[in-house]
């Protein structure tokens, strides 16, 4: 993997995240890796004591993980929440809406074009796990 991407100044959680059936039968693992058919739900009774947890995206058109971030962000986790494997830079201003704070994709991302799709677009159209505002709520609000 390249180097990680982190878009909050806590994000700094390096300890190898364990596998969830492997997190289940332990407790003292702050760092989890969910695969895109993992039920995250199980995770939401230890959401307290969990640093880092990372979704699996085994092929850019899987997006099974976007559903996992959103669950847990509504669910109230606050740490850190990486998207690892297949992903495309087109995909990171979606994943962060999301909910997703890091990011280790399998290939690099230009840091350029990166800063590009991040500033793409001035607003959204529907709400999410960020804290941006829908334009139609702007516009009649």
């Amino acid at each position: 993997m390249v180097e990680l991407l982190r878009f909050r100044d806590d994000a700094a959680h390096d300890e190898p995240a364990v596998t969830l059936d492997a997190f289940l039968g332990q407790t003292n693992a702050t760092a989890v890796r969910v695969e895109s058919g993992d039920d995250v739900r199980q995770l939401l009774p230890h959401l307290g004591q969990i640093a880092l947890i990372e979704v699996s995206f085994p092929k850019f058109r899987d997006g099974r993980g976007y559903s996992s971030a959103r669950i847990l962000r509504e669910a109230g986790y606050t740490g850190e929440l990486r998207a690892a494997g297949d992903v495309l830079v087109d995909q990171v201003p979606l994943m962060r809406r999301c909910g997703f704070d890091s990011f280790a994709p399998e290939t690099e991302i230009d840091a350029a074009t990166l800063q590009a799709a991040l500033s793409r677009y001035d607003h959204v159209y529907q709400a999410a796990a960020d804290n941006a505002v829908p334009v139609w709520k702007l516009r009649h609000g």
